[in-house]
């Protein structure tokens, strides 16, 4: 009776088991979109019901072949722009086709802007990996903005690198963001920031900065009811910024939980994310 009983009790576990491995696995292929709206009194009437699609952290996964599943489901959401903040290579198994590939069939949608990751900076061929990405047709932003105009109004995107690609300690990241986006951003107009690292929103939001989109953080890669995400690059334990919209006066900032994984293999409860972004006029 007894032997029955634990037989019971062990075919129990394994197969609680066998369930959770089988749904971690569909959970890290299953795609997501996330649908939000920003709205803002900067942005000019001419850019409301603007659609942005926002991608992070590939790490060169890729959803079915040559990425089309992935490339299906943002055509299917009309994006007018696509945005891609950094890690589109993963630096411990590195493969810039995959890479190209996946921007090569997202400049037919839309145009494409790219911004690095602290990936990239890892890697010896970014150099190959940067020059087939423009020759793609993607706006490659390193320190660096264009202006989108339409109907007479316009709007700034700006993108800075990842500062792994700089030499200066990492207390001195803040700083060195600062003296950048005073550079690049214009207070008197409606602007976007590319960046891959959230931690620094604090920065962003003094600098005139409409709307920043990130990544980096992965979801907090193991994601708890109520609490949020467990880990996170450059923030720790039960990160701070690890996944969706923050708030500090006239700046949002979207966090992406990626589409990838690196370090860790797997996510738990934190499917990989697709965010499309209706940007409204107020």
């Amino acid at each position: 009776m007894k032997s029955k009983k634990k037989f019971i009790i062990w075919s129990v576990v394994v197969a609680l088991a066998i369930s959770l491995i089988i749904w971690i696995a569909w959970a890290n292929r299953a795609l997501t979109v996330t649908q939000i709206t920003v709205r803002s009194e900067m942005l000019p009437e001419q850019f409301s019901n603007m659609r942005i699609a926002h991608l992070s952290d590939l790490h060169n996964t890729q959803f079915g072949q040559d990425n089309e599943e992935l490339i299906e489901i943002i055509r299917e959401q009309k994006p007018d722009i696509i945005v891609i903040t950094g890690d589109l290579v993963d630096s411990r198994n590195t493969d810039i086709d995959v890479a190209v590939s996946f921007a090569e069939k997202a400049v037919e949608i839309a145009p494409v802007y790219y911004v690095t990751g602290n990936h990239e900076s890892r890697i010896d061929e970014f150099p190959d990996l940067e020059e087939r990405l423009l020759a793609a047709g993607v706006t490659v932003l390193r320190d660096s903005s264009v202006q989108l105009e339409k109907g007479g109004a316009h709007i700034n995107i700006v993108g800075i690198d990842d500062p792994d690609f700089s030499f200066y300690p990492f207390s001195q990241e803040a700083q060195h963001t600062a003296g950048k986006l005073e550079r690049l951003c214009d207070e008197e107009s409606f602007t976007i920031l590319l960046s891959h690292r959230p931690e620094l929103f604090e920065v962003y939001s003094q600098y005139g900065v409409d709307l920043a989109l990130s990544g980096h953080a992965h979801g907090g890669q193991f994601r708890l009811p109520v609490i949020g995400g467990v880990i996170a690059p450059d923030q720790g334990l039960f990160p701070k910024y690890d996944s969706g919209l923050y708030t500090s006066g006239r700046t949002n900032m979207y966090v992406s939980r990626g589409l990838g994984n690196s370090i860790f293999p797997f996510r738990v409860n934190n499917r990989p994310e697709i965010v499309m972004i209706e940007l409204k006029a107020e």
